[in-house]
């Protein structure tokens, strides 16, 4: 075992190399370098770590790249998260909307608040609707349209869920994955919906205080400069530690096999490249582009070619107004506008803005890379935020007195038919073939884990490094899990037991040792 990083020139030995400085790759190298083991961790970003849970900053104002509450159902990364920053977390109150049709509906829902808002006809409709799927369900639920409108009723669907889902995905919710519905929303009910809105609207939901960040959330824990201060510190423990490196903008160019069962990662930068030796190999990175740089090729590299991710952009509007509205962030809606949800900095933090006088929120756009939107100049997303904040009541155009974009690539791994398929046929072969390669969080699984669950699959890799053999299955990390939006605080104290193959995953490793001869030759280039 490496005690300390070695290096030459151009060349560095660790026992691990890390591929991504995001919430499952920071946490692995602390980890890592907490029990004494070295690692090199690279990232493209030349400035940021922490991924989509970064925090950006633009003249003293910071904002995140999608708002990123600090909770969690399992202890274990609770505590890490009170470890590795124990000073910074501030309580905040939590406030969300939706805007549909020109009305605001609190999330989650008030009974009453909706019913007069929905009228009374349309409320009937959902529940005629809601009762009719109950009796005669969906048989055949192939898509997330299928697995909602069962849930809730086709009018509840065509009215909460579909305009902002397809919003977000770019794509009909009948071409879209119910793995999705099910993971994310799993175990919400319309009944249970109802029930809480009903306790909420006579505030008989009051529980008593015993310490623990309640949900339905009322309240969150958030860093006081935003979720970025929770990567920072990490990535500054890992240097310190004199066991690792954090190599920014370093981006991966390949990951070879040394034949013996280590790795040879090959990262490039502006200076030219560097080449990491390591025992073990953890990749965050988006399995689509580590199946391309993998070297042997693998066979379901073009399973892993056929792996799509949504992209995402705020624009960050500073707009003259001490208290522009309370939420925290809005959900959109509605189909005038193309703006999904919008985000109030100040409740989160009023820290993140600097000057009292001045409001700063962002409007967060999803898009895929190189269309429209995403091509758009800086200043086009400005001027149609503004005009979008207008449509929508919120702001008035002429009070706003900067801008600034932030565009993220592959925010979101994107669920549709043979989405599953393809990572079965990945994860097996590779597992198989690469004991050593360990795959973690959100891009790395192609599952949209939370940030807490991106925390977990390396946890429990770490888990599995230390021992030297695979104590757990990190697969297993979000598998099963009740809605995000219900539960307490640290409610799951032991880490997820150690899981098998299931059946599908199986068959796939199966199809892989059956494949006779690996890409080579043209194919490996069209690959």
């Amino acid at each position: 075992m490496n005690t300390s990083v070695q290096s030459t020139a151009g060349q560095i030995s660790v026992d691990v190399a890390i591929i991504g400085a995001g919430p499952a790759g920071l946490t692995a190298g602390y980890l890592l370098t907490k029990a004494g083991k070295s690692v090199a961790i690279i990232e493209k970003d030349a400035t940021y770590v922490g991924g989509i849970s970064r925090t950006v900053e633009h003249e003293g104002y910071r904002f995140d790249i999608g708002g990123h509450r600090f909770f969690s159902k399992s202890q274990q990364v609770v505590d890490l998260w009170n470890e590795i920053l124990p000073d910074d977390f501030i309580q905040r109150p939590r406030m969300s909307r939706i805007y549909y049709e020109g009305k605001f509906y609190s999330y989650p829902l008030r009974a009453f608040e909706a019913l007069r808002n929905l009228g009374i006809l349309r409320s009937t409709a959902c529940m005629m609707s809601y009762v009719w799927y109950k009796f005669f369900p969906i048989k055949e639920v192939k898509s997330f349209e299928d697995w909602t409108t069962n849930q809730f009723g086709q009018k509840l669907y065509s009215i909460f869920f579909k305009t902002y889902t397809e919003k977000v995905w770019g794509m009909p919710c009948d071409e879209m994955s119910a793995d999705w519905a099910a993971q994310r929303i799993k175990g919400l009910s319309l009944w249970g919906a109802v029930v809480d809105g009903l306790k909420r609207s006579l505030g008989l939901n009051k529980r008593p205080n015993d310490g623990k960040v309640k949900t339905l959330l009322e309240t969150f824990r958030y860093q006081r400069l935003g979720p970025g201060m929770m990567w920072e510190a990490p990535r500054d423990k890992i240097i310190a530690s004199g066991h690792g490196q954090v190599l920014m903008g370093h981006a991966l160019k390949q990951l070879a096999s040394d034949g013996e069962g280590g790795w040879r990662l090959t990262a490039s930068t502006d200076e030219g490249d560097v080449t990491i030796k390591a025992a073990h190999a953890i990749s965050s990175a988006p399995m689509r582009e580590l199946g391309a740089r993998l070297h042997p090729l693998p066979a379901t590299t073009l399973n892993a070619k056929n792996l799509k991710y949504r992209d995402f952009l705020t624009v960050a509007l500073m707009i003259k107004s001490e208290d522009l509205f309370p939420d925290n962030w809005i959900y959109i809606h509605d189909s005038k506008v193309q703006v999904g949800r919008v985000q109030n900095f100040r409740s989160w933090s009023p820290e993140m803005v600097p000057d009292q006088h001045i409001a700063c929120v962002g409007l967060e756009y999803f898009c895929f890379e190189g269309d429209g939107l995403w091509s758009s100049n800086d200043d086009d997303l400005v001027e149609q935020a503004k005009r979008e904040m207008e449509i929508l009541g919120l702001c008035d155009p002429q009070d706003v007195v900067g801008g600034a974009v932030v565009r993220q690539e592959k925010a979101y791994p994107v669920y549709d038919e043979t989405y599953a398929a393809n990572v079965d046929a990945m994860r097996a072969e590779l597992e198989e073939k690469f004991p050593t390669l360990h795959l973690v969080g959100r891009n790395g699984m192609h599952r949209y884990n939370n940030q807490d669950h991106a925390m977990m699959t390396a946890m429990l890799t770490v888990e599995n490094i230390i021992a030297g053999e695979r104590l757990y299955d990190t697969w297993c990390v979000n598998e099963d899990a009740e809605y995000h939006e219900a539960g307490d605080e640290g409610d799951e104290k032991a880490l997820p037991n150690r899981g098998a193959l299931s059946e599908d995953q199986a068959a796939a490793l199966n199809s892989v040792r059956d494949v006779p001869e690996r890409v080579s030759g043209d194919d490996k280039r069209a690959a």
